[in-house]
């Protein structure tokens, strides 16, 4: 099974997203992944699978679709990233992509868990939320603006002059904070998974967010994974089986 790269209009021009798993119209539930905040130029060094390969794999072991989105200033979708409007492309997607279905999950790698989270904190049409390697809080990167906007500008997410006030732009992650977004989830499932060498996101943070978002939270911890969950299989079969659950 193979799907295919498509654009729709969002608020900042083009947003590119691939999609897996059959048509829009079908009767399909509909899981929809947030990216994470690429760590090499462009996203396509970072050391995990490609979000294409993930979308095919998943969609292909759970019979869902699976629709994977480039937010603006990633992988050809045009702006610049910020946290509000990641958020935003978030939603476009899923309203361009829901179609008649009832039935829709969110997950997302790193930050895209965090986005996930707050996408679901305010639309009951998400139904659960699969979190991999997700920050639990934000804060330690909303104090250091220059640093943050520093590292987006040199992996390419920021056009020339963006953004104008960066203090401003790093305070837009307050409304992602994923920590506050779990409480929200209103009993809703959410699935946190944590490689245990991780040396970018500390486990701490996962404990956090199943804290958070209470009784319907699972915690995986994957032995011996890193922060690029992407490349793992065993974490990628662990969302397969979560999915299958939701069913």
């Amino acid at each position: 099974m193979s799907g295919r790269w498509s654009e729709t209009a969002g608020p900042a021009g083009v947003l590119r997203f691939y999609a897996s798993g059959g048509a829009r119209e079908g009767s399909r539930p509909l899981l929809v992944l947030c990216p994470e905040l690429p760590s090499i130029e462009r996203a396509r060094g970072d050391v995990a699978r490609p979000y294409e390969a993930v979308a095919d794999r998943v969609a292909q072991e759970s019979g869902w679709r699976v629709v994977a989105g480039m937010f603006r200033g990633l992988g050809g979708s045009e702006g610049s990233f910020s946290a509000a409007g990641w958020l935003e492309d978030a939603r476009t997607l899923v309203d361009a992509e829901l179609g008649p279905r009832a039935s829709l999950r969110a997950a997302g790698f790193g930050l895209g868990g965090a986005v996930a989270l707050a996408l679901a904190a305010a639309d009951p049409r998400v139904r659960g939320v699969a979190c991999f390697a997700a920050p639990g809080a934000l804060a330690a990167w909303a104090a250091d603006p220059s640093g943050l906007a520093e590292h987006c500008r040199a992996v390419g997410l920021l056009e020339a002059g963006f953004p104008q006030d960066v203090g401003a732009w790093a305070g837009e992650l307050a409304m992602i904070e994923p920590a506050a977004n779990a409480r929200r989830m209103e009993g809703r499932p959410v699935l946190v998974v944590q490689g245990s060498a991780d040396d970018v996101v500390a486990s701490e943070s996962a404990s956090a967010l199943v804290a958070a978002a209470g009784s319907r939270a699972e915690l995986r911890m994957v032995l011996g994974a890193g922060h690029w969950l992407r490349a793992d299989p065993r974490a990628i079969a662990t969302l397969v089986g979560w999915l299958e659950r939701q069913s």
